[in-house]
């Protein structure tokens, strides 16, 4: 059984679809807080969650179970990553629904980037370059690019958890939800963008040119 999860775990997925899944979720809660009052108005049966950004949870929760049931069923397994980043999101989104709190939520990202940012130290530490076991597949660099990486993106997961912190307690939940949604995105690009400079330096040499010399 382990060994059908494992071969099953790079099982390719078309690229747009894996992008909507994705990003589908954020993009939902964003729409729905957007329009949360239009939406109440409509269906007063909403009215009952209170405020847009409580409804927005709502079915944010929602777009995410549905998210990551239909990545499982395309590839028979769920990326940690976005299944570490669902757990937080029904745990927390449900706190904020029950007890009518929306810090619960707003605390969603630090905690889901607290928490990356510390297991890859952690892994780190233990002589471990985790970043390697979830995008191996995708980047062929040695032991050091790893390490160099997963240190980088440790730190950048840390910052990203002070940033939403730092929004979120001084600005409007409408600024918050949509920093969250575009802003936080662009500033991840650019990060992952200035990385591929680690990727090249430290790429593994060519199994074909290897092969002909």
């Amino acid at each position: 059984m382990s060994e059908k999860i494992i071969e099953n775990k790079d099982q390719d997925i078309n690229p747009v679809l894996k992008m909507a899944l994705e990003l589908g979720p954020l993009l939902v809660f964003f729409f729905v807080n957007f329009r949360g009052e239009h939406l109440a108005n409509r269906f007063p049966i909403l009215q009952t969650l209170g405020e847009p950004i409580f409804l927005a949870t709502a079915v944010f929760m929602v777009a995410m179970t549905l998210s990551l049931s239909i990545s499982f069923i395309l590839t028979r397994s769920l990326p940690i990553m976005p299944m570490v980043t669902g757990i937080v999101v029904l745990v927390f989104g449900g706190l904020t629904l029950y007890l009518h709190n929306d810090t619960f939520i707003k605390m969603k990202p630090t905690i889901v980037n607290c928490l990356f940012g510390a297991v890859l130290l952690g892994g780190l530490f233990f002589g471990k370059s985790l970043l390697q076991y979830v995008f191996e597949s995708a980047f062929k660099i040695n032991a050091e690019g790893w390490k160099i990486l997963t240190f980088r993106w440790a730190l950048f997961f840390i910052f990203l958890a002070v940033l939403n912190e730092v929004v979120w307690r001084t600005q409007t939940t409408d600024f918050w939800v949509t920093f969250k949604v575009w802003g936080t995105l662009p500033i991840t690009m650019i990060f992952a963008a200035f990385q591929m400079r680690i990727v090249t330096k430290y790429a593994l040499p060519d199994e074909n040119d290897q092969k002909s010399v």
